[in-house]
């Protein structure tokens, strides 16, 4: 069969979704044992929330050093490793007792989620794919994450009403091991140039490094991650302080959404479940127009939309629409940031390629949950850390614009 004829759905992409999903459902579920942990040992909020961002520090920090690892000794051991350590780190949190454990066993964690996450399985369903399914193929997977991220909550929270939050972590890795039994279909076939297989990895990130446009996509990474995490982690308890009050007999009071509490955690749900018909539409416009531009638009639309709801009252609607809205751009902007990496490098060291724009992405997740949490002491609100996110996400949609998606010629040549 030819490259050309190779279907959209191969055993490599759906193996890849299967470890993203299960990957990505246990990191989301973190936020459900804030409550838990902090009740049997007394500790302040803030220490879990700094370890959780301690988790998203060690993953963007884990993403390119298990790129590298993947391209030198192949995905699928990668992967295994990634998945040791990814359990290694939730079964010795399961016996931590002070933050200070919590925290340093999380950058196992976040090394284990590197080692299973979108650095490595984006790169070897990119090798796997046809130039005509790439991007869609790509999108797949990040969709599949989100999927991850909608089945991980409520999964630690039907868990935690039966057991322990000590054995749900050894539940949680137990599955992360079981991820390695589907490796054996997971055999990429090698889509790299012949030019790309002789180069080095030195050369191809010199000429990465040198390039402008690599730069630019890396600086373009941060505000998506600052954006995501601090509504992630903050979005419920804003809508919880912030938001109208959910009258009787109206439309969310009829379906058991009683409280603005309620309407916060829903809201994440649905930010979940638009992202995924958000990302798989993202993919399918990268296989058809300049994926620099549709990366513009969509920060752009973010800044838009994040800027409107701040400045009108925050109402039960407001909160529904700007959930589902934001939900839509949430990780459209992976397919298409891999997939340009892909076009304007190649595919022999896209895992660490992506990785090192990836960490940019954790960067600014790290800051947006940090920062969140600081500014919120200092002030009262998030009104601050807000806009930032706003000017960030402008930012962005600026500095694709003079990225050029031709390939260089140094990248032609190597």
């Amino acid at each position: 069969m030819s490259r050309s004829a190779t279907p959209l759905f191969t055993p490599v992409l759906i193996v890849g979704c299967v470890i993203i999903m299960a990957s990505f459902a246990v990191r989301a579920s973190f936020g459900v044992f804030q409550i838990p942990i902090a009740e049997e040992f007394g500790w302040l909020r803030a220490e879990f929330s700094l370890a959780i961002a301690i988790q998203n520090l060690a993953w963007g920090i884990g993403q390119p050093i298990f790129g590298a690892i993947a391209e030198k000794i192949g995905d699928r051991k990668a992967i295994v490793l990634g998945a040791l350590i990814y359990a290694a780190g939730l079964v010795l949190s399961a016996g931590a007792t002070t933050p200070f454990e919590m925290q340093a066993y999380e950058w196992l964690v976040g090394f284990g989620i590197a080692g299973t996450g979108f650095g490595v399985i984006l790169a070897v369903v990119g090798r796997a794919s046809s130039d005509a399914n790439r991007s869609m193929s790509l999108a797949i997977v990040t969709a599949a994450g989100s999927a991850g991220q909608i089945v991980g909550a409520p999964t630690a929270e039907f868990l935690l009403s039966m057991m322990s939050w000590q054995s749900v972590f050894m539940v949680f890795a137990g599955a992360v091991l079981a991820l390695v039994l589907t490796l054996p279909l997971m055999r990429a076939p090698q889509a790299a140039s012949k030019a790309e297989l002789e180069a080095s990895m030195g050369s191809v990130l010199k000429h990465a490094f040198k390039d402008p446009s690599f730069t630019l996509i890396f600086l373009g990474f941060f505000s998506c991650g600052y954006q995501l995490a601090f509504i992630t982690a903050h979005f419920p308890a804003f809508v919880t302080e912030m938001c109208g009050p959910i009258l009787p007999g109206g439309a969310l009071h009829s379906i058991g959404i009683t409280t603005t509490s309620a309407l916060g955690a829903v809201s994440i749900a649905l930010i979940g479940a638009a992202n995924v018909g958000g990302t798989l539409f993202a993919g399918w416009l990268g296989n058809r127009y300049s994926k620099k531009y549709l990366l513009a638009g969509i920060y752009t639309a973010r800044t838009v939309v994040a800027a409107v709801f701040i400045l009108l009252p925050i109402t039960p609607m407001s909160v529904i629409i700007f959930s589902v809205v934001m939900g839509s751009l949430w990780l459209a902007t992976v397919p298409l940031t891999s997939g340009l990496i892909a076009h304007l490098y190649g595919l022999r060291y896209m895992g660490t390629l992506y990785g090192i724009v990836f960490f940019s992405h954790q960067l600014g997740g790290f800051l947006g949950v940090w920062l969140g949490g600081r500014m919120y002491d200092t002030y009262g609100d998030y009104t601050f850390v807000w806009w930032i996110g706003v000017a960030v996400g402008a930012f962005s949609a600026l500095v694709h614009l003079p990225v050029r998606e031709k390939r260089p010629e140094a990248a032609q040549a190597v």
